[in-house]
């Protein structure tokens, strides 16, 4: 089972301890990866932690089709699925190994089982978890996501996260609920709960 911390939305910190926090946090990890649901804030949150701790972000969808210059819709057009999830699994394994980096990982990235023990052994792994509502919300105008381009997408979703779900708390360190918050609020929750951690080791 993963170690989990489930924080409630809302902490606060003090402004005189977050320099402290911040700085335990640099030192303490190299290869921030998060993981989750599409819609779960994966690339916005990452960007703002990498921010944040002084790390170099990095998206491996947003990597991937910069490399093959072309979007993952036409991945899967191409090669489908199965050859998007090797490009996917090449990618992250690349991605990975860096040092002081917050990676944010696609939907599907822990379907397979390599990348889920590379992802857990190389750093420390953040499940951003949210509901089905929330995902449906923040995802109804993205026309980028090959998956749910079906007529019932909140079925798709269901199916999806019953499959993925258990994959995603297995390979987790810590797991962070992302539908309430903004972004600064969640980062904040986020740099917590890494201070926390880091205590506990």
């Amino acid at each position: 089972m993963a170690d989990t911390l489930g924080l409630p939305a809302g902490g606060r910190y003090h402004p005189r301890h977050r320099r402290t926090h911040v700085l335990q946090i640099m030192t303490a990890f190299s290869c921030i990866s998060l993981i989750g649901p599409m819609g779960a804030g994966k690339s916005s949150i990452g960007r703002q932690l990498a921010r944040t701790l002084g790390y170099e972000f990095c998206d491996s969808d947003k990597e991937l089709e910069r490399r093959t210059g072309v979007d993952i819709p036409v991945i899967f057009d191409i090669e489908g699925e199965e050859g998007f999830r090797r490009r996917e699994k090449v990618m992250i394994d690349e991605l990975s190994q860096g040092d002081r980096r917050v990676l944010a990982t696609g939907g599907g990235a822990i379907l397979d089982p390599e990348t889920r023990q590379r992802l857990r052994e190389r750093g420390l792994v953040i499940y951003l978890e949210t509901s089905i509502a929330e995902q449906l919300r923040r995802t109804r105008r993205d026309k980028n996501r090959p998956l749910l381009q079906t007529e019932d997408p909140e079925s798709r979703l269901r199916s999806l996260m019953e499959q993925r779900q258990p994959l995603y708390r297995e390979t987790a360190h810590i797991t962070v609920n992302t539908d309430r918050g903004g972004l600064q609020q969640l980062v904040r929750d986020i740099t917590r709960a890494l201070d926390e951690w880091n205590e506990l080791r």
